[in-house]
């Protein structure tokens, strides 16, 4: 009998994580010169990294021989004094990532469940079926979360509800007293983890405070990171706010120094670099209006996004859906975007926010691709 099959069933199951394809895999699957690729498929800030993190970086350097602050203290005080909240209601993760993986180890199980909408960010689905509990998928409303559906689906089992605001992949945006509306009638002993990636992209006149919620309400968990707007998606360091009960249970399942040294260093000066927040900020909604002009001229349907990426729709033809070919096409001319089919959104493609130069290269090559 194959070793592997003394692995659960649910783990066997579970179909992994596909990521954006990487510049250099492209190079060599197409022939082409690494230099002239973009890769606008990972929701990377196409700005870089702030520079006041790479000064941290450079700092850090000479001491990586010993091993980083397992207790990230540093970082978790100057989120505790950015966020009003005490350090013991800070965790620190490898990444959100990390912290959605704490809390499916701290309260899934088999006969447990989780609910998160359709359409939602892949690591939920993938963090429930590892535990073997069960997922309870929302259809989605206009690619949107259905919260009053998906307040209806949690059972006596279900013990976390994950909601992405905005939403990954489909940029949609629940506003702030939707939610807590959703907080005020979700049951005392169901764990609510609003997921905010992308929170920093979403436009000002509809950004709203979460964090003073916490006091009123212990099963909010909510969840940001450095990879996006702080540009340290490789470095992998995310952070979660939450009850401090909760933070000791996370801490608990939590790895020892799961966050590396140079990481926690750009974190801590990364949160400082206002100005550098700001330029990604305002570069993010020009190439956004850039792109949303780009793909009306295309006569290409979009979901408004309130993040650093827009999904469009591929038209069919005869009756098949096109977004893994388009995809190809966009491919072979060196552009790298990310098909959805996984999502259930087989018509559509997304595409990151990139520089000017980068957003005219990709609707250029839309547009030679829709040509067939």
């Amino acid at each position: 009998m194959d070793i592997c099959e003394f692995s659960p069933n649910y783990v066997r199951a579970i179909a992994p994580y596909q990521p954006g394809k990487p510049i250099s895999e492209v190079a060599r699957e197409y022939g082409l010169d690494e230099a002239r690729i973009i890769k606008l498929a990972s929701n990377e800030n196409p700005l870089g990294l702030s520079p006041m993190a790479r000064l941290a970086i450079d700092k850090e350097i000479a001491d990586l021989s010993r091993y980083p602050d397992g207790n990230a203290f540093d970082l978790k005080a100057a989120l505790s004094q950015r966020y009003s909240v005490a350090a013991a209601q800070v965790v620190i993760g490898n990444g959100s990532n990390d912290l959605l993986e704490m809390l499916a180890s701290a309260f899934l199980a088999p006969g447990r469940a989780a609910v998160f909408s359709q359409h939602a960010f892949a690591v939920y689905p993938l963090a429930t079926q590892a535990r073997g509990a069960k997922c309870i998928v929302v259809p989605a409303k206009k690619f949107a979360h259905d919260l009053d559906a998906m307040l209806a689906a949690i059972t006596p089992e279900t013990r976390l509800v994950f909601i992405a605001n905005p939403n990954n992949p489909t940029g949609t945006f629940a506003r702030g007293e939707a939610i807590e509306d959703f907080l005020r009638r979700a049951p005392a002993d169901v764990v609510v983890v609003l997921d905010q990636a992308y929170n920093e992209y979403i436009p000002e006149a509809q950004r709203f405070d979460c964090v003073p919620w916490l006091a009123k309400h212990r099963n909010l968990v909510i969840l940001q990171t450095f990879s996006k707007i702080y540009g340290l998606a490789g470095l992998r360091v995310g952070f979660g706010l939450m009850d401090a009960g909760i933070a000791d249970l996370l801490n608990r399942v939590r790895q020892p120094f799961n966050v590396n040294s140079l990481a926690l260093a750009a974190a801590g000066a990364a949160l400082r670099d206002e100005k550098f927040v700001r330029q990604s900020f305002d570069s993010n909604g020009a190439g956004m209006q850039q792109l949303e002009q780009g793909l009306a001229k295309l006569d290409l349907e979009y979901i408004p996004s309130c993040a650093n990426f827009i999904c469009f729709r591929v038209p069919q033809q005869n009756g098949k859906p096109m977004g893994g070919e388009m995809f190809e096409r966009l491919l072979r001319q060196g552009v790298i975007v990310r098909p959805l089919a996984g999502y259930e959104m087989p018509d559509h493609l997304r595409v990151t926010i990139g520089t000017a130069q980068e957003n005219e290269a990709f609707l250029k090559a839309l547009a030679s691709a829709l040509k067939g």
